[in-house]
């Protein structure tokens, strides 16, 4: 199988079935040998019995957190490649090609870019949008050398065998910078991609903690900072349609 479409889920049944069915219509208009994995958290709502009545394939995620449910799910993915996106309708599963792409020419890691691609009105917090994200990326930047402008994109593609074979750890929303931070570390080929982020479609407020998950973020990149020890990288490559040095 080539590709696992990965959503992680808790209590999302206002848009978990707009996400799946956006995912099918993308494998079915590419005709992929591919399936939609719903990793799920102990959701308590429909979302479970929503998943299953799609045709997805569910998992059931017993450890609290997004990095555990997540790494779970990569762990149980069929696909050669993993694609990984939120389940609140926040991203455009019918347009994963440009990460297929990449991922076919061979780049291990790749990450979207929503400040690149679009931010719609109201789908990303003011402090998140002028703040919190610019400056962490900043660092990560500036600390690991990493050409990636946006480190905590939700929607990014994976090689499976390359990404399972760095020891990720982190349980909690640190995971998304501890993905690309080991990455680098383990001298895998990184790229990112512009896409659009919308406005989430759930009526309640996000899982995310503006202050303790940005300060998980902030000490996992401290605490990894590469100038403590030595670390040698290869290129890293961008993909707008050949793999090509930065």
């Amino acid at each position: 199988m080539e590709l696992t479409i990965l959503m992680p889920c808790l209590n999302e049944e206002e848009t978990l079935a707009k996400c799946i069915v956006k995912a099918q219509s993308f494998i079915d208009t590419h005709q992929l040998d591919a399936e939609i994995l719903i990793a799920d958290n102990g959701s308590t709502d429909r979302s479970v019995a929503i998943a299953l009545s799609l045709g997805a394939r569910v998992i059931n995620v017993e450890e609290k957190g997004y990095g555990n449910t997540l790494n779970r799910g990569i762990l149980n993915s069929m696909g050669k490649y993993v694609i990984m996106g939120d389940s609140d309708d926040s991203y455009d599963f019918g347009n994963l090609m440009p990460f297929i792409i990449c991922l076919r020419n061979g780049v291990e890691l790749v990450v979207g870019n929503r400040f690149k691609g679009g931010i719609e009105k109201g789908a990303m917090p003011f402090l998140h949008k002028y703040l919190g994200n610019p400056g962490l990326s900043f660092l990560g930047r500036l600390l690991f050398r990493i050409p990636i402008n946006d480190f905590h994109c939700g929607l990014r593609g994976m090689n499976r065998a390359s990404i399972t074979q760095i020891g990720l750890s982190t349980t909690g929303m640190e995971f998304a910078s501890e993905m690309i931070v080991k990455s680098a570390l383990n001298n895998l080929g990184i790229a990112e991609v512009p896409i659009k982020l919308y406005r989430d479609g759930r009526s309640r407020k996000s899982h995310l903690n503006t202050w303790r998950d940005g300060w998980r973020h902030l000490s996992f990149l401290l605490l990894n900072n590469p100038y403590l020890s030595s670390h040698k990288r290869r290129s890293r490559y961008h993909c707008d349609s050949v793999q090509e040095p930065l």
